[in-house]
């Protein structure tokens, strides 16, 4: 029998209101200035403030670091070690989506493991002796889960490729779940984070490395991001609760099981054309499952009833087909487009070649060679 690994946060806080808390942790740990991780855009539209009047109104220290984009790159992490060095930091709050909570990872690890200040040595699983910084995560979209994760991931411009690091020494210390703080996010951006938190449930629940307890999460998951994804994007108070849940929930299951070849698709998309990563994996997803459903013995079956489809009397061959359509349809729903403009026939080869090294391509329940890849990539053309 296989020796399982589990990984989760030392402790997460769930509900509305649930950012009240951080203060009160801070405090029971002597720490004395934030090194608050966070995008511009939270700044800009006063996401951060939410965050900032708290540790104002307990005369707790902070300082804002925000160069971050949206897909980000190996010079922020850099230029955030330097500023997290300068700042007299102690600990780390990282606010956002995956690219704040990616961001804050990566500087956390080096601060505390310097001999990886070469961003690239991150890359797959890095041996680090340490642990992070001590680190407070705050999601402020439901998608990525970074909160509940071992992995992040960056772009290398200069190769043009985003690189997985996979590292147990990077789960934040605390999770902050508030879907409150999930509230200002627009819909698009609410649709192609909540497909990228479906693609996570589906690939891990489908994943070579699958077992019985991420499987119970996982498939938990599927079914609230299903029944809640469409009222998230018209904020409505349960959508959001349930749809925060569900990225968590998938979250814990898939950082301890990996991915497939949807992901690994979607990290190279983002990396060549700046894709938004949720809309790459959407993208990607019912077309990558065709591509895989042979392999999947009858866990389709339990994917389309997550889903909502009554499965009653289907062959084997029909309940793929449901589980595929269940999420075609719900992609299509919340507005995710089927094609990419921009994508060339010349890039083809770089995206495949690229798709294959990606970390993510090794879990997938079926080996997709170069020639597989550019078939898949040609779908959304």
């Amino acid at each position: 029998m296989a020796v399982n690994r589990f990984v989760l946060n030392g402790i997460s806080y769930h509900g509305k209101g649930a950012i009240q808390e951080i203060p009160g942790i801070i405090q029971s740990k002597g720490f004395q200035k934030a090194f608050l991780c966070t995008d511009p855009d939270l700044v800009k539209f006063g996401v951060a403030k939410k965050v900032t009047d708290l540790l104002d109104a307990n005369s707790m220290a902070y300082e804002i670091y925000s160069d971050i984009k949206p897909n980000p790159t190996i010079e922020n992490v850099v230029s955030g070690v330097e500023a997290y060095k300068k700042s007299g930091a102690d600990y780390m709050i990282a606010l956002g989506g995956g690219s704040s909570m990616d961001t804050g990872k990566a500087i956390g690890i080096i601060i505390n493991n310097p001999e990886f200040a070469d961003v690239r040595s991150l890359e797959g699983v890095a041996p680090t002796k340490n642990r992070t910084v001590f680190t407070v995560a705050v999601p402020t979209t439901a998608g990525t889960a970074a909160e509940a994760t071992i992995n992040y991931v960056i772009t290398d411009v200069e190769k043009k490729r985003k690189f997985v690091c996979v590292d147990v020494n990077d789960i934040p210390d605390v999770a902050i779940v508030d879907p409150d703080m999930m509230s200002t996010m627009p819909k698009s951006l609410t649709a192609a984070t909540g497909m990228d938190a479906l693609t996570h449930a589906i690939e891990g629940y489908t994943t070579a490395a699958a077992w019985a307890l991420p499987d119970c999460l996982n498939l938990e998951a599927i079914r609230l991001i299903s029944k809640n994804l469409r009222a998230a994007l018209e904020n409505d108070d349960a959508g959001r609760e349930g749809m925060a849940l569900g990225q968590f929930v998938t979250g814990m299951a898939f950082s301890n099981v990996g991915l497939g070849i949807a992901h690994s698709m979607a990290h190279t998309l983002g990396a060549v054309y700046d894709t938004p990563h949720g809309v790459a994996c959407a993208m990607m997803l019912p077309i990558v499952m065709e591509f895989n459903q042979e392999a999947t013995g009858e866990k389709f079956k339990a994917v389309a009833e997550a889903m909502g489809v009554d499965t009653t009397g289907m062959d084997q061959a029909a309940y793929r087909k449901a589980a595929i359509d269940a999420v075609r349809q719900l992609s299509q729903d919340v507005g995710i487009p089927t094609k990419l403009e921009g994508m060339k026939e010349e890039d083809l080869d770089f995206l495949a070649e690229s798709a294959a090294a990606d970390a993510c391509a090794p879990g997938n329940p079926k080996a997709a060679s170069i020639d597989d890849f550019k078939a898949l990539f040609r779908k959304i053309m």
